[in-house]
């Protein structure tokens, strides 16, 4: 894929599935933030409709030194199984040079 290219929304919402699943399944919303190369706004968009799906869960962690608890994001079980059939797809796809 060239560097100019868009990614499509399916290939958004693998980068976003990926990147927490990279992180051991737990990542903060910054970090994913950056590691998907998104816009705050534009996340928080794809973060709606994958907890609308189940994809992901957001907890709150309190912390011992802090107040204020924060939040993170965990991948779900049928979110690592998107990841996993979306691998399959590509595979095949690629397979046959599409």
């Amino acid at each position: 894929m060239s560097a100019t290219k868009r990614r499509s929304r399916l290939e958004l919402i693998y980068d976003i599935l990926l990147s927490i699943q990279n992180k051991g399944g737990v990542i903060k919303p910054t970090h994913l933030m950056y590691k998907s190369n998104l816009s705050h706004k534009l996340l928080n968009s794809y973060l709606d409709e994958l907890l609308g799906k189940e994809l992901v869960i957001i907890e709150e962690i309190q912390h011992k030194k802090r107040q204020s608890p924060s939040k993170v994001i965990k991948l779900t079980d049928k979110g690592s199984g998107f990841l996993a059939e979306f691998r399959r797809m590509r595979e095949f796809t690629d397979a046959f040079g599409l």
